[in-house]
């Protein structure tokens, strides 16, 4: 994408009249910050999930936003979720928006353990799983429905002095305004040799299946019954690209902010109804 140089001098790079667009790739307890402060300077901002992990930091971004757009255009915010972008993704959402009747998603994560130790693992520092990568799949479901959400239930693996993390072996529910609803099964016990990453689709008397972003199959779609690649593909290139654009074509931004703001919190209240469970 053409960048120059890099620096840790924030404050110089955000009064530098030839940059208009910035990059947060840091650890997640600064995504927060460093997008208001980027925000507040007037330049583009391209962050990596999640975008805030606590409802105040979201507060924090929410009035940095709504202040550096008071005299009208204002500066972009995208979050990186690329799964949206994905080719085979993008062919999903063409095939549903003919379908008028509420959908049923089940979204199975093979996440893969990751030791208490990591950062990401850290409330204060990486927010958690659920809240650092869950977000991607909430995220999908809300652009696959294509409907606001309106209810949320999560619940997560039991205490055990046999398991060191729990939080990260979650079922969540998500309800939608159109009638839809879905399951994200996120878990971290499970084999490295099993996929990673499956969708499924189940709606009108038709079925739409996912898998690994390598593979999709369509059941009872008329006209389309496969869309299969010789490589793996999530949509980074894709996602950085479609952002890109609208910078340098001055059109808005690809994912709306509200709903940007919105799987943000839903995703900061889920990791909250897990780390609340009683047992």
């Amino acid at each position: 994408a053409g960048f120059a140089q890099a620096s840790t001098d924030m404050d110089k790079m955000l009064v530098d009249p030839a940059i208009n667009t910035v990059a947060i790739v840091t650890r997640h307890d600064s995504h927060a910050r460093f997008v208001s402060k980027a925000l507040l300077a007037g330049k583009h901002v391209f962050v990596e999930k999640p975008l805030a992990i606590t409802m105040a930091e979201l507060e924090e971004v929410r009035t940095a936003y709504q202040t550096a757009h008071k005299q009208g255009n204002g500066p972009q915010l995208m979050v990186g979720f690329n799964r949206r972008f994905a080719p085979q993704v993008q062919k999903m959402k063409s095939l549903l928006e003919a379908v008028k009747e509420p959908k049923t998603f089940i979204m199975t994560m093979n996440a893969g353990a990751i030791p208490s130790s990591h950062w990401t693992q850290d409330i204060a520092t990486g927010g958690g799983r659920i809240i650092g990568e869950a977000c991607h799949f909430i995220d999908l479901m809300r652009y696959l429905s294509g409907s606001p959400i309106v209810s949320i239930q999560a619940r997560r693996m039991g205490d055990s002095p046999a398991v060191e993390v729990c939080e990260d072996k979650a079922s969540i529910t998500l309800g939608f305004e159109d009638g839809s609803f879905g399951t994200i099964l996120y878990l971290a016990n499970g084999a490295g040799s099993f996929p990673k990453e499956r969708v499924e689709i189940f709606t009108a008397g038709r079925v739409l299946q996912l898998d690994n972003f390598r593979k999709l199959k369509g059941f009872g779609w008329p006209g389309f019954s496969k869309l299969n690649l010789w490589k793996q593909d999530k949509g980074q290139r894709q996602c950085a690209g479609a952002f890109l654009q609208t910078i340098e074509k001055g059109t808005k931004s690809v994912i709306p902010f509200e709903e940007v703001m919105e799987v943000a919190q839903v995703s900061i209240e889920v990791a909250a109804l897990l780390r609340n469970q009683k047992s």
